[in-house]
């Protein structure tokens, strides 16, 4: 029986999430998606056809997770996880010392603690040569004015994504800056500005498919680190 690879990919309805599912769909791969909207999900199924697997619901819930598990426990292994889906927080950015401590948690629940819940399912499913992917910003890394919200959530998860490549060096378990894109989640980031000069999303999965297929060392990487590749 040929092996069939399968990847299961959170925030796959819309812009960068979309974009991957495709061009993974269009290289023979299966894909499990998830996302908080229904609708755009089911949408995106009726393009992708039986390969995608539409599992609706907010990563962010517990019971969704649940159900994420068992749809993927039923293909018996992950061949890639990639936890996409993210909140900006309130739209426009507060400033830390105005951010609304509920809005908050709402950020960190769906930033931090569900993509560390998806891979404490996800990783013993995982080939041996699979590969776990959280999708960073350069926001968790550099201190911009109103981002502290969203910035802090995407710190904390790589040092999450550290740690857990440092207690799995058996697997490849990276944080990926894709960089600003020309998406509804950046558009929200700058309410009424034309962001029309930020890439396309389609534009930068090449580089994260390059980092999946070449898997360097355990680490961050940025979508300019894959611009040529990079190697181990």
């Amino acid at each position: 029986m040929t092996h069939r690879s399968t990847a299961l990919l959170t925030g796959a309805s819309a812009g960068f999430g979309l974009a991957l599912a495709r061009s993974l769909i269009g290289r023979g791969w299966r894909v499990i998606g998830t996302a908080r909207r229904a609708d755009r999900l089911v949408r995106a199924g009726s393009e992708l056809g039986e390969a995608f697997l539409a599992v609706p619901g907010d990563i962010a819930d517990p019971a969704h997770r649940a159900e994420l598990a068992e749809t993927a426990g039923e293909f018996g292994h992950l061949d890639l996880v990639v936890n996409n889906a993210s909140r900006l927080g309130p739209s426009p950015l507060p400033r830390l010392a105005n951010y609304p401590l509920d809005q908050l948690e709402l950020v960190y629940r769906t930033n931090v603690i569900a993509p560390l819940a998806v891979l404490q399912f996800a990783l013993p499913l995982l080939d041996p040569d699979g590969v776990a992917v959280n999708i960073s910003s350069d926001a968790g890394v550099e201190p911009y004015p109103d981002w502290g919200g969203y910035g802090s959530s995407k710190a904390a998860l790589d040092q999450l994504t550290a740690i857990l490549a440092a207690e799995h060096p058996e697997l490849s378990i990276y944080a990926f800056d894709p960089g600003d894109m020309r998406t509804e989640m950046h558009q929200a980031a700058f309410p009424g500005d034309d962001i029309s000069d930020r890439p396309e999303p389609e534009t930068v999965v090449p580089a994260l498919l390059r980092l999946i297929e070449q898997r360097p060392r355990n680490g961050r990487y940025t979508v300019a680190d894959f611009a040529a590749g990079v190697g181990r």
